[in-house]
């Protein structure tokens, strides 16, 4: 295998380390009960360490892209993934709330060099018909993450307690670090002048497009999936008998959106895939707010679990060409506008979970739908605007399978 090629090996690496960063993401989530039992705090208070995380996330993997982008890409991940071992080896130590918080800020600095540099490496790696796929399959490990990681966390949480949770972390980043050290090859950072430069890249309205896109996307996505339980209650009057397989089948749809999207965009293009993906997100949406009024809250679980099929492979679908579509317009300063993009889509998130937990609150979970679907269709409008002032290239047909990535 050339140097500079990327091959399955390779292109598993980069997908086991955004993988690690998403379970350790959300997997306080899932350790709340036993984490404010073991620390004496509420569990309010509990989970606030995931906002933490999310807000450190958002707030520094910008500047952090910009300040390490002429770092050998190699390096910067190997080393990332290295603190990101120790952080939460350590953070299985904590002694306090206070010190958690503190290690959980420090989780999310690492962190937050980790998941672009592996997109970044992915898609410098690849051949460039076939840059979807390779974005599309480290799009999936954060994914699968959110339905594969993080509950085998919160089962090995509940047998030996939260700290266990955190030491598995630490062991399996040193997994991926051992592996990423032996397979991947060097690739140099970003040549460009310099922070200045980097900056008004990062400030071009084409980029700055796509980053809004991302943020309201995201809310429409993580709205319905945060509240999943009340939606379900209201749709179907049943609660946690179907909401496990619920949650699976989202999952499942989710790393299939994000792959077979990831493919079809070297196929078709960027634009095309993304606005599809808006579009599907948002059918599925309103699908879903007409549901509650059409059915009576009657509805079976198997129906709602075949429109949440669609809607997750819609909503995580469009991770892949996005960063597809970011990397094409933002040029050299490719790493710096995923970490952007990122950290959007931590900022959509948040923003999900305080608009729904106010549509919980005021109007009931069939409400949520409602209001992910008009956040959806300015995000659609968004983006369609942005393809048609700057579309990017549709790709060559794609190389033969033997040319040699």
């Amino acid at each position: 295998m050339s140097s500079r090629t990327l091959g399955p090996g390779r292109l598993l690496c980069l997908t086991l380390a955004a993988f690690a960063v998403g379970t350790d993401d959300l997997l306080i989530a899932g350790l709340l009960p036993v984490i404010a039992q073991d620390l004496d705090v509420g569990m309010a208070a509990a989970g606030q360490l995931v906002t933490l995380f999310s807000i450190t996330y958002a707030v520094a993997a910008p500047p952090l892209a910009v300040a390490t982008a002429r770092l050998p890409r190699r390096t910067l991940l190997l080393g990332a993934l290295s603190l990101f071992a120790l952080v939460n080896l350590v953070t299985a130590l904590a002694p306090g709330y206070v010190t958690l918080m503190a290690l959980r800020v420090c989780a999310a600095l690492v962190a937050a060099l980790i998941t672009p540099v592996a997109f970044a490496m992915a898609a410098g790696l690849s051949a460039p018909e076939r840059t979807g796929r390779a974005v599309g399959m480290v799009a999936a490990g954060l994914t699968v993450s959110l339905f594969l990681g993080v509950p085998a966390g919160t089962v090995l949480g509940a047998a030996f307690g939260w700290r266990a949770a955190f030491v598995a972390v630490a062991v399996f980043t040193g997994l991926v670090l051992l592996a990423s050290a032996a397979l991947l090859p060097s690739l140099p950072g970003s040549s460009q002048a310099g922070p200045r430069e980097q900056l008004r890249a990062l400030s071009r309205p084409a980029i700055l497009f796509c980053v809004t896109g991302t943020v309201l996307g995201a809310s429409c996505g993580f709205m319905t999936y945060t509240y999943i339980a009340p939606i379900t209650v209201d749709l179907t009057g049943s609660s946690g008998v179907v909401l496990a397989p619920l949650i699976a089948t989202i999952g499942v749809a989710g790393a299939l959106g994000t792959l077979v999207c990831g493919r079809a965009t070297d196929r078709w293009g960027a634009d095309r895939v993304l606005l599809v993906t808006f579009v599907g997100m948002v059918a599925t949406s309103v699908v879903l707010a007409l549901l509650a009024p059409l059915t009576g809250g009657g509805l079976p679980a198997w129906a709602l679990g075949g429109v949440l099929a669609v809607w997750g492979f819609a909503a995580w679908g469009f991770a892949a060409p996005m960063s597809a579509r970011l990397l094409g317009l933002a040029g050299e300063a490719g790493t710096e506008a995923l970490a952007l993009n990122t950290g959007g889509l931590y900022v959509g998130t948040a923003v999900a979970g305080m608009v729904g937990g106010a549509v919980v609150a005021s109007s009931g979970g069939a409400a949520v739908p409602v209001a992910a679907a008009c956040v959806g269709f300015v995000a659609l409008v968004v983006m369609a605007l942005s393809v048609r002032r700057y579309p990017t290239a549709v790709p060559e047909p794609l190389a033969p399978q033997g040319s040699g990535t």
